[in-house]
């Protein structure tokens, strides 16, 4: 159970000054006791969490830091997705043209670029350097994932009197994101670390959609309706996509639902089985048997169980590094139809390293731009340790902490999947 401590947001200390944003002709200054309540919905079978509240993001009339004199940077970390320049431009505009601070620094891939050893240079972003990148995929600062020693970070903060650090990045980011802030506390100084939520599987805590998300389900319905092309085009046609989601499902539900072609959608959230009546592979074959194809949506962490493996490995960030499902399924499938004398033509399909690459679609450029504006108002008010995250249409403050200590998975009896069932018309595993 939740409770309000939880949702409380760490401040540097008082603000003092005056917002420059007050020169502006509408600078929709936002209270600093403006709160988005936690439950939204009302009545008989609903969990009683009125005292559950967030801090409303925004900016905010006086604020800490003092403009002039202070120094930002921003840091990509992780995979891509799409949006991460649009987030870099974003928080240069917002500190440079209307906060008018005038030193904003890019650190070059990822955490990495805060140790010396890695031999990087700290970029001066400028209007020259800012332009056309919000119209390019990846990230122009680069990024990497992997642990960096938290007091190197902090003494290259100070060496470089860097007071706020935006941090763009998934899970691993935000706990070093936090850690990093854990030793700025430590020593008694007054930076501001804010997290900017980046994770094109829509799994991080708190934050309903995040950038990159809609494009990602954009470009992976257009796979989909290739997959379902070349499936119909061939006897017995059985199209496999593999897509992104880790621990999530979001992306195959939402791909599959926009798509309305996929026949069998296999998440995480939900364990199938393989073999056996109503498994996966009989109804595979009584769908290819009474309409001559199928298309097959499977998310990478599903099916983990079926895929025994005696190492666990993880990357540079600590996530558990999954064993290949699609290539589990494409051979179990291939198996399974020659051991019962029915030839078919299978097609695999793995788009997940050029959907993440793509530029951002025009609404995750607009939610992009949100968070990154919303971050600056965050860092400037001297709130640190704090992510921001996006509750029923609003952006909102939530500590770091309290978004990484669970990890978002898609609700089985929500309305996405709820449809995506109705639309495909698979077993109940």
């Amino acid at each position: 159970m939740l409770t309000a401590d939880e949702f409380k947001i760490k401040s540097l200390g008082p603000c003092t000054i005056n917002s420059p944003l007050a020169r502006l002709r509408d600078p929709g200054f936002i209270p600093e006791t403006s709160r988005i309540r936690y439950q939204h919905k009302c009545g008989p079978g609903v969990d009683d969490m009125d005292k559950i509240s967030f801090e409303e993001s925004g900016p905010r009339e006086r604020i800490f830091f003092d403009p002039a004199t202070t120094t930002a940077a921003v840091a990509t970390c992780g995979g891509l997705s799409p949006g991460l320049n649009n987030v870099i431009r974003s928080v240069y505009s917002e500190l440079a043209y209307n906060y008018l601070v005038p030193r904003v620094l890019g650190v070059r891939n990822g955490y990495m670029g805060l140790n010396p050893a890695s031999g990087l240079k700290l970029v001066e972003l400028t209007t020259g350097f800012m332009e056309n990148i919000h119209y390019l995929g990846g990230t122009v600062l680069g990024s990497s994932r992997g642990h960096q020693d938290p007091s190197i970070i902090v003494d290259t903060l100070e060496r470089e009197s860097i007071d706020i650090l935006f941090c763009v990045g998934g899970d691993g980011t935000q706990r070093g994101a936090s850690v990093i802030h854990q030793e700025i506390t430590r020593r008694g100084l007054r930076k501001a670390v804010v997290g900017i939520p980046k994770t094109i599987d829509n799994d991080i805590n708190f934050v309903f959609t995040s950038f990159g998300y809609n494009t990602a389900l954009e470009k992976a319905e257009e796979v989909l309706r290739g997959a379902h092309v070349e499936a119909r085009g061939a006897p017995n046609g059985i199209g496999l996509v593999k897509l992104m989601g880790r621990n999530a499902g979001f992306i195959a539900a939402g791909a599959a639902l926009a798509s309305q072609d996929a026949n069998f959608v296999l998440i995480p959230e939900v364990p199938f089985r393989l073999e056996g009546k109503n498994g996966f592979l009989s109804s595979l074959e009584d769908r290819v048997l009474s309409k001559n194809h199928a298309l097959v949506v499977v998310a990478e962490g599903a099916g983990q169980d079926l895929l025994k493996s005696d190492e666990t490995r993880s990357d540079a960030s600590g996530n558990l590094l999954h064993e290949d499902i699609g290539l589990f399924l494409r051979d179990s499938i291939q198996k399974y139809f020659k051991s019962r004398g029915i030839p078919i033509n299978l097609k695999y399909i793995d788009p997940s390293y050029y959907i993440r690459s793509v530029p951002a679609n025009s609404g995750d450029r607009i939610l992009s731009d949100q968070m990154a504006r919303m971050a600056v108002h965050a860092g400037m008010a001297g709130k640190t340790d704090v992510l921001i995250g996006y509750w029923h249409n609003e952006l909102i403050h939530v500590p770091i902490g309290t978004t990484i200590a669970r990890t978002r998975r898609l609700d089985t009896t929500s309305d996405l999947w709820t449809a995506v069932m109705r639309s495909t018309g698979q077993p109940v595993w």
